[in-house]
C-alpha cells in the first residue's frame, strides 16, 4: 500500500525513495491569494508612506520650541527606558528562567499572569497602576504617608514602561532557556560546576539570542507607551511627557509639523529596531 504522507519515507529495495512530484501551482489559487496579500500590504504601507511625504511637505522648518519639546521628551525617554530595562532584565531573566525550567503548582497561572499585560488595554492598564501605586491606592497610601509620591511622576513613566514591556522580554527569554538542551546543564553539573557556574557559562551564553532579541522587543514597546503613561503619569512636559506624548500634545496643540517631525523620528527609530530585532534572533528572512 503506498503510504500517502509525503513526509514518511518508503522503504524500498536497495534503499532508492520515489521520485517526488514537484509542488504545482494552479492559477486559480496564485489569482485569489495574491489581491488578498498585496491589499493588507497596501494597507500597512500607505499610512506610513504618507506620513513620509507629509512630513516632507512641510520641509525642515523647526522652531525652537519644537526643539526644545524633541530633546526634553527625547531624553526623558531614553533615561525612562534604559531605568526599565536594566530592571526588567535583573528580574525577568530568573522570572523566565523559573517558567522554562521549574515545574511548581499554578505554574500556568504566572505564566497567563505574566503575558496579561500584552493583551491589556492600556486604559486598564493605567486604571490599574493609580489603584495599586495612587495616594489612595493599595500600595500609594502607605507610601504616601512616608512622603513618597509616584503618580505623574518620571518613576510613574518607568513603572508604566516595565508594566507593559517585560511580557514580551519573559516571553523571548523563556523560549530562549526552551530551547537548550538540559543534558548540556546536566553534563557540567556532573563534572562537579555548581548551579550558580552552569547558568552563567552554559545557560546564559546559549539563551543570549532568545534574550537579546526579547530586550529589543521590549524596549520598543516601552518607548511607544502611550496609554498606561498618561493614566497614570500624566503629560508633564519636561517631567512625564516622553517622545509619544510629545508627538499627542503638539497635534492637540496644533503644531501639526512638530507633530510629523516627532513621528518620524519614532518611525526610523522603530525600522532600526526592528532591523537589530531580526539581526541578534538571527531571523534574516525579511
Amino acid at each position: 500500500m503506498i503510504n500517502a504522507n509525503p513526509a514518511i519515507e518508503l522503504n524500498l529495495p536497495g534503499g532508492e525513495q520515489p521520485p517526488t512530484r514537484p509542488y504545482r501551482r494552479t492559477p486559480g489559487f496564485e489569482f485569489a491569494i495574491w489581491p488578498l496579500a498585496v491589499i493588507l500590504a497596501l494597507f500597512i504601507v500607505v499610512p506610513l508612506a504618507a506620513l513620509i511625504w507629509r512630513t516632507a511637505q512641510y520641509g525642515p522648518d523647526v522652531t525652537s520650541d519644537t526643539l526644545s519639546t524633541f530633546r526634553q521628551a527625547l531624553t526623558l525617554s531614553i533615561v525612562t527606558t534604559a531605568i526599565a530595562m536594566l530592571v526588567i532584565v535583573v528580574f525577568g531573566t530568573p522570572l523566565a528562567y523559573v517558567l522554562a525550567r521549574r515545574p511548581f503548582p499554578g505554574r500556568w497561572l504566572v505564566d497567563t499572569l505574566v503575558d496579561l499585560p500584552i493583551v491589556l488595554p492600556p486604559a486598564v492598564a493605567g486604571i490599574a497602576l493609580l489603584m495599586a501605586f495612587g495616594r489612595r491606592g493599595v500600595l500609594g497610601g502607605t507610601l504616601a504617608d512616608w512622603g513618597i509620591t509616584i503618580p505623574f511622576t518620571a518613576v510613574a513613566v518607568v513603572i508604566a514602561q516595565i508594566f507593559v514591556a517585560a511580557p514580551f522580554y519573559i516571553r523571548a527569554a523563556r523560549s530562549g532557556f526552551n530551547r537548550i538542551e538540559e543534558d548540556l546543564e546536566a553534563a557540567a553539573a556532573d563534572l562537579g560546576a555548581p548551579p550558580g557556574t552552569v547558568f552563567r557559562t552554559i545557560t546564559l551564553p546559549l539563551a543570549r539570542p532568545g534574550l537579546a532579541a526579547g530586550a529589543v522587543l521590549a524596549w520598543a514597546r516601552a518607548l511607544g507607551e502611550f496609554g498606561a503613561t498618561i493614566m497614570f503619569a500624566g503629560n508633564l512636559a519636561g517631567t512625564t511627557q516622553t517622545m509619544p506624548l510629545a508627538i499627542y500634545g503638539e497635534y492637540g496643540s496644533g503644531d501639526l509639523p512638530a507633530a510629523l517631525l516627532l513621528a518620524i523620528i519614532l518611525l526610523v527609530t522603530s525600522v532600526a529596531i526592528l532591523l537589530v530585532s531580526r539581526l541578534v534572533s538571527r531571523d534574516r528572512s525579511f
